[in-house]
């Protein structure tokens, strides 16, 4: 071999060993941080998703989310409700001659109201009135004009008879299901032959206790009596005339 060309090879020798010493401290390096990829790529990620959530627009809906107003939202004719319970028997039926039902409230409106509650030993109540206002299920009724609930005897397990109760006045608040009635204004109360008038009223069936305040008066017919003809019937007190308005004094 030359002079020359041992020369050449020389200095591509010493060309090369910087490029390998860059690579291998490149692959140091590179080695290093491979340790930390995950964390690297992890952070990056939810960098990313962050700049996602904070640049992605919202679209407003098409029309805009309207308050529940107390306007009625349907209506029905001649109607019949029927409720049931989980086993498949009759719970309640609401019959009506017109209903009108307000969203806000969840109230039904009805005219010339029918409701018959069935408790599951199979007594019935009936609420009658000129108009009802129910709630969703029928369990809570306010009754105006000649309204009326009655509760058809009944026996128990013992086989100790209930009588019928009826009670009568302008203005009734029934609770079917706590068979419960109670009222601000004068109710007549007959239970089988007896009668009771009272100004206000509660009354309450698993107490078995009716409390009747105000001008009360009532009769109590013996059980021997009970069949003679022309029993006396109470009449609810008549509400008191509005006072006249005082007239003004001139000096």
């Amino acid at each position: 071999m030359t002079t020359a060309t041992q020369g050449q090879d020389t200095g591509r020798a010493g060309a090369r060993s910087p490029l390998r010493r860059a690579w291998r401290g490149f692959l140091r390096v590179w080695d290093s941080m491979s340790i930390y990829m995950p964390l690297l790529m992890m952070g990056a990620l939810a960098l990313g998703t962050y700049w996602l959530v904070r640049n992605t627009p919202i679209f407003s809906t098409s029309e805009a989310t309207r308050e529940t107003s107390h306007d009625i939202d349907y209506f029905m004719r001649k109607f019949t409700v029927k409720t049931f319970d989980e086993n498949g028997q009759l719970k309640s039926e609401i019959y009506g001659i017109e209903a009108r039902h307000f969203p806000d409230t969840d109230i039904l409106e009805i005219d010339q109201a029918r409701i018959r509650s069935i408790r599951p030993d199979g007594r019935v109540t009936t609420a009658t009135a000129n108009r009802a206002y129910s709630n969703g299920d029928g369990s809570e009724v306010q009754l105006t004009g000649n309204a009326r609930v009655i509760r058809d005897a009944s026996k128990d397990a013992s086989g100790k008879e209930t009588p019928r109760m009826e009670f009568r006045g302008e203005f009734l608040h029934a609770f079917l299901n706590d068979e419960r009635v109670k009222s601000h204004k004068p109710v007549l109360l007959i239970r089988g032959t007896d009668q009771f008038v009272g100004d206000t009223f509660a009354y309450d069936n698993l107490d078995q206790v009716a409390d009747l305040k105000g001008r009360v008066h009532g009769i109590l017919v013996p059980r021997s009596a009970a069949s003679a003809a022309g029993l006396p019937t109470l009449t609810l007190p008549a509400a008191p005339a509005p006072a006249s308005p005082a007239k003004p004094v001139t000096p």
